[in-house]
């Protein structure tokens, strides 16, 4: 079966080169990760996502009697393999539990990112994975993400490499290998322990096994095709009870009954709460979203590059289909999973419009795929660029280099707000504010919170002061209660304290935070100058030495 790679084959001594650039760039992003994953705040959602983790670890440290996982708000309907395995860490880790949490969630979305480069060099080579790993890591939407998304993050990882090892089996067939079939197992039964709606992994793997046999039926008859559907059925029985055993250890609830999975996919596509959500500057209704909420942020959060790849590889696609007839069609069966990856959820959502909450955060998993296309389409792009000579060939080379520094400089700037990216179809950060989300989880209020600590200590001499503040937080809590010294206390839902504090702190996610309390604004934390989060100092004597 003819690849991308096996059609334009690279010199293996430049393949080499392509590999070692993103084996060397893989390793600098966790190095940075480990750098930096203090620098995120705790989102929303990781309070009670912590708190199922440690319950799932009493179901198991109590000898199975301790059931309180199972009622826990809504978390069971969720897997809980980032929630368990942290729970396991934090009582090992030189880390407070938050910290723990985001400096896995960052390695993992590095293996994410090693996921992309797999996926893209096994359909297009070295170079396209290269591209692909270094077009996923440019993307705000999911770097910024890494440090304290621990829900979508590893279930985007997850999917990724689920989806590699789906295409290893569609290249193996009719008798795929079963160490891959095994490998498959493994991690379509991790990615399962996190959302249920990893069963999308297997509609493309039968799908790609349906397309595969009517292909073979033209080719060499229903009687041979026949024999091999039971061959590579029979091959691939063994990922049945790999997935199901890996999903018993981390999401026990999904086995209590066999209709339970079932049940978890019917209410999460349709949760009941509802919360609003922005969208073209409209607020409407997280579980009842318009047809257009997905694809209309995809192509506002995704890089203007990695976008135009996506469309390219559509394009290149659709022509090569139409160009060289039914015949050779089989030979487009390796990339039948990454189009149904890239395509199918987006087209899905439009018909069923299910529940979704902050811009596309619970479609994340979208971006891998919609990476890996690009890279081939960027990779095939440089070929053409190769046939015209050595000059278009370092003009394009320098061109996409250029381009990929542009938005890793830009990141930089972001930091660590990367996930509030805009592109510039929107205007950037500052054309999306009051028409698209921008800091629904909090983070910056992190980052008001250390700079809030220091002008206090600042104006006492470079000491805690001898007094106590008080804080009221209009926003996320758990971000700043965390992080709170001694000297400062929280006094939200305290009748009256919390009305007349000494600091208010307020995001500007909820518009009418900032108005709620009046005073001084002496912090501002923002985004290509917009705000995200501000402090107001409500004391009624004395300078700041730090404000002009």
């Amino acid at each position: 079966m003819t690849t991308t790679a096996d059609a334009f084959p690279l010199p293996r001594r430049e393949g080499a080169l392509w590999d070692d650039l993103a084996r060397a760039m893989l390793f600098l992003l966790a190095v940075l990760a480990v750098a930096t994953f203090r620098d995120y705040g705790v989102s929303t959602d990781e309070g009670v996502q912590h708190l199922y983790g440690k319950h799932l670890l009493a179901f198991y440290l109590s000898g199975f009697e301790d059931w309180s996982a199972f009622y826990f708000k809504d978390l069971y309907l969720y897997g809980g393999l980032f929630d368990l395995v942290t729970a396991v860490l934090v009582r090992v880790s030189p880390f407070a539990e938050y910290e723990t949490r985001h400096l896995l969630c960052s390695l993992i979305g590095v293996l994410g990112i090693a996921g992309c480069w797999r996926m893209a060099r096994l359909l297009g080579g070295p170079r396209a994975g290269l591209a692909a790993a270094v077009l996923l890591a440019i993307s705000g939407v999911y770097y910024g993400a890494m440090f304290n998304n621990t829900k979508d993050v590893p279930f985007a990882a997850g999917m990724v490499w689920t989806l590699y090892y789906t295409t290893r089996i569609v290249l193996q067939l009719p008798r795929p290998k079963r160490s891959t079939v095994l490998k498959f197992g493994l991690t379509f039964g991790l990615t399962l322990s996190i959302r249920v709606g990893a069963v999308l992994a297997a509609f493309y793997l039968a799908a790609a096994l349906a397309l595969h046999l009517a292909l073979a039926v033209r080719a060499v008859g229903p009687r041979v095709v026949l024999r091999d559907a039971g061959r590579t059925v029979l091959a691939l029985l063994p990922a049945v009870p790999v997935a199901y055993a890996v999903m018993a250890v981390f999401w026990p609830w999904a086995v209590m009954s066999p209709l339970n999975p079932l049940e978890a996919l019917r209410v999460v596509s349709r949760f009941p709460i509802s919360i609003q959500t922005l969208f073209m500057g409209e607020l409407v209704p997280s579980n009842d979203p318009p047809a257009l909420y997905l694809p209309v942020y995809l192509a506002v959060k995704l890089p203007e590059i990695l976008l135009a790849g996506a469309g390219m590889a559509l394009a290149m696609a659709g022509a090569w289909v139409m160009r060289v007839g039914p015949r050779r069609w089989p030979e487009a069966l390796p990339y039948a999973p990454l189009v149904l990856s890239a395509l199918l959820p987006i087209l899905l959502f439009m018909l069923m419009r299910p529940s979704i909450y902050n811009g596309i955060r619970h479609f994340l998993f979208l971006v891998p795929s919609m990476a890996v296309a690009a890279g081939i389409a960027i990779d095939r792009l440089w070929q053409w660029a190769e046939r015209r000579g050595t000059v278009a060939c370092g003009a394009a080379g320098a061109a996409l280099a250029g381009l990929a520094g542009v938005y890793a400089l830009h990141l930089v700037a972001l930091h660590p707000n990367q996930y509030v990216y805009y592109n510039r179809f929107t205007g950037g950060v500052d054309g999306a504010a009051g028409r698209y989300e921008l800091d629904y989880w909090g983070n910056s209020e992190h980052e008001a919170l250390l700079e809030l600590i220091a002008l206090v200590v600042h104006e006492n001499g470079g000491r805690p002061p001898q007094r106590e503040y008080s804080l009221t937080v209009c926003g996320n809590t758990l971000a700043v209660n965390f992080y709170l010294p001694p000297w400062l206390k929280l006094v939200n839902g305290i009748e009256p304290d919390w009305r007349n504090p000494d600091f208010f702190m307020a995001f500007t996610q909820d518009k009418g935070c900032p108005p709620l309390i009046d005073g001084r604004t002496i912090i501002s934390i923002g985004a290509e100058g917009t705000p995200l989060s501000i402090v107001k100092d409500r004391r009624p004597v004395g300078p700041n030495p730090l404000v002009d």
